[in-house]
C-alpha cells in the first residue's frame, strides 16, 4: 500500500480515469460491431460519421492509439463499400 498522501491521491484518479476510459473504449467497441452487422448499405452510410468522430475523439485522447482508430476506420469504410 501507498505511503504519500500523493501516491494514495494518484491511486484515487487512476482509479476513476480508468472506469472513465473502459466506459468509452466499450462504447466505441459496441458501436463498431453495431455497424458491421449492419447489411443495409444506407443505414451504414448513415451510421459511419457517428463511428467515426467516436473513433476520432478517442484517438485524440488517447485512449485508444491513433493508427488503431485510422484502422478501424478503414476497415469499415471497406466494409460499407462491399455492401450492396
Amino acid at each position: 500500500m501507498a505511503n504519500h498522501k500523493s501516491a494514495l491521491k494518484r491511486i484515487r484518479q487512476t482509479k476513476t480515469r480508468t472506469l472513465h476510459n473502459r466506459y468509452y473504449a466499450k462504447t466505441m467497441r459496441n458501436a463498431v460491431r453495431k455497424l458491421r452487422a449492419i447489411t443495409d448499405k444506407d443505414e451504414a452510410v448513415k451510421l459511419y460519421p457517428v463511428v467515426q468522430k467516436m473513433l476520432d475523439k478517442l484517438a485524440k485522447t488517447n485512449i485508444i492509439h491513433a493508427n488503431k482508430a485510422a484502422n478501424i476506420k478503414s476497415g469499415l469504410a471497406l466494409h460499407i463499400s462491399k455492401l450492396g
